[in-house]
């Protein structure tokens, strides 16, 4: 049997800054920093300065996400104010400029990651941002079928970077555990796209008759402004990393860079390698962390490019439509955050991920139950509730995953957006299933998005499995090591020492 190596070839560590309180770790009063006082020359309180990090990052972010949904979705909204019919679209061809989008997406998803590795946060997501604005405002002057397909392309692609360069963001700057709740409360802001684009829609379709018959042109070119005009504040609100960003004090830093050495790799600085790349592409439990999100994936955007149209085929008017698929996506935002919150507190990603998959579930059997929704409209709203509260939370921990499980910063950059971008692929798919003409059961469309909910669960729980032999191996091997910031010799998360979460 081989020995357990117990060396552990550690970089010395930086010598404190003036002011700075060495922690005494075997004395259980200094051994967390969270308890002590910063008064400005005293040690740091660490709970206060997660709530500064949050209070800078979290907010910057999340509006750009918000927008972003807002950006790709609100295209359902428009179709219900004359979207299609002002374009003249016949059969499918609608879905075939939802299908354009998402190949762009997945097309540009690693190179978007790439560039921000090799760029900054500060230049690259505010830029991408200017560039998608632009794009969806310019959407709502299209005047044929083949401007509206071009246009739903380049917003693909303009929106392709966001999401993973945000995931890998955060894992420079929080430790493994803080990470889910954080991308989780990051991702929330999809649901919350999904609420105000129901308010925007409804209040905009109002300007009808000015200078348009319809007023869907109108959701296009005000939400896209908006987009443009907040993304040129980021260059000034989206910060890069810890040792560089400004509302940071140089002990802060000190600080920040200490405990991230305590259980991942984002103090090491680490150049970009291809040799790191094809690492991400080599790693079979990359690809599982893909399927789990492509799993989740296709039902997340057929419910959210089609909830107006599911709803609006129950019968009701395209504004009393617009304000009802509100509610479900407020229910979403809070059973993501309530799961996130739980989840994080057990140290459990796969069992809230199946229990969430099987709510959505839950939702579409009484979407396809309902034999007469004309008549029973408020059964299958009811099922829409189900579906909103479990593919939102499911798809925020699936999305988690890799950001806390994959070391290697580069690695883990790519891993993110191989994920989005198999992810995605489930997207292309199910932008083919909602056809004209389905309405008002959508059979195809829900049993597509109910088996691929099951088909999650699968997922994860083989995830579950894989990631739970794995540590088991490597307890046989050698200890766990979560001090990796400071190990000269780390080789990511291929190392023995290194643990997985499940």
């Amino acid at each position: 049997m081989a020995a357990k190596p117990t060396a552990k070839q550690e970089a010395p560590p930086p010598p404190l800054l003036d002011g700075d309180a060495k922690v005494d770790k075997s004395d259980p009063a200094s051994a967390s920093t969270s308890d002590l006082e910063d008064d400005g020359t005293g040690p740091i309180n660490e709970r206060k300065l997660l709530r500064k990090l949050d209070w800078r990052l979290l907010p910057a972010v999340g509006i750009l996400y918000l927008l972003s949904f807002l950006d790709r979705s609100n295209v359902g909204n428009a179709r219900i104010e004359g979207l299609a019919a002002d374009l003249h679209m016949t059969g499918n061809q609608y879905l075939t400029g939802l299908t354009l989008y998402f190949v762009g997406y997945v097309i540009f998803e690693i190179p978007c990651n790439i560039i921000l590795k090799r760029t900054t946060p500060r230049f690259w997501l505010p830029t991408l941002t200017v560039l998608w604005g632009i794009v969806a405002t310019l959407m709502g002057i299209v005047q044929n079928l083949a401007g509206f397909f071009v246009a739903r392309f380049f917003l693909g692609v303009t929106e392709s970077g966001l999401f993973p360069g945000v995931v890998y963001y955060f894992s420079m700057w929080y430790k493994r555990r803080e990470r889910q709740f954080r991308i989780s409360l990051f991702f929330s802001a999809a649901a919350l796209a999904g609420s105000f684009g129901g308010i925007l829609a409804y209040g905009i379709g109002f300007m009808r008759g000015i200078v348009w018959t319809n007023g869907w042109r109108w959701i296009f070119i005000l939400e896209g402004i908006a987009t443009v005009v907040v993304a040129i504040f980021a260059y000034w609100f989206i910060y890069n990393y810890p040792d560089t960003a400004e509302f940071l004090t140089p002990k802060e830093r000190k600080f920040i860079h200490t405990r991230l050495s305590s259980d991942s790799d984002a103090t090491h600085d680490e150049r970009f390698s291809w040799t790191n790349v094809l690492k991400a592409a080599k790693d079979p439990k990359c690809w599982l962390y893909g399927f789990g999100f492509h799993t989740t994936s296709l039902p997340l955007y057929t419910f959210s490019l089609f909830l107006p149209t599911i709803i609006n085929a129950l019968g009701y008017s395209p504004a009393i439509s617009q304000l009802l698929t509100i509610p479900p996506y407020a229910f979403a935002f809070c059973t993501t955050l309530t799961v996130a919150t739980v989840s994080e507190r057990l140290n459990q990603r796969a069992l809230f991920i199946v229990g969430s998959a099987l709510f959505a579930v839950i939702g579409y059997a009484i979407l396809l139950s309902n034999t007469d929704p004309l008549r029973r409209p408020g059964v299958s709203y009811v099922g829409t509730f189900f579906a909103a509260g479990g593919i939102f939370p499911a798809t925020a921990l699936s999305l988690s995953w890799p950001a806390i499980n994959v070391s290697g910063q580069t690695k883990r950059a790519v891993a993110n957006a191989m994920q989005i971008s198999i992810g995605n692929l489930g997207a292309v798919l199910g932008t083919q299933l909602y056809r004209s003409g389905d309405g008002p059961r959508f059979i195809v469309g829900h049993s597509f998005a109910m088996a691929y909910l099951l088909g999650n669960a699968v997922v994860s729980g083989t995830l579950y499995v894989v990631l739970k032999r794995e540590n088991a191996k490597r307890e046989a091997i050698t200890e766990e090591v979560k001090e990796v910031g400071g190990l000269v010799d780390w080789e990511g998360d291929e190392d023995p020492r290194w643990r997985f979460q499940y």
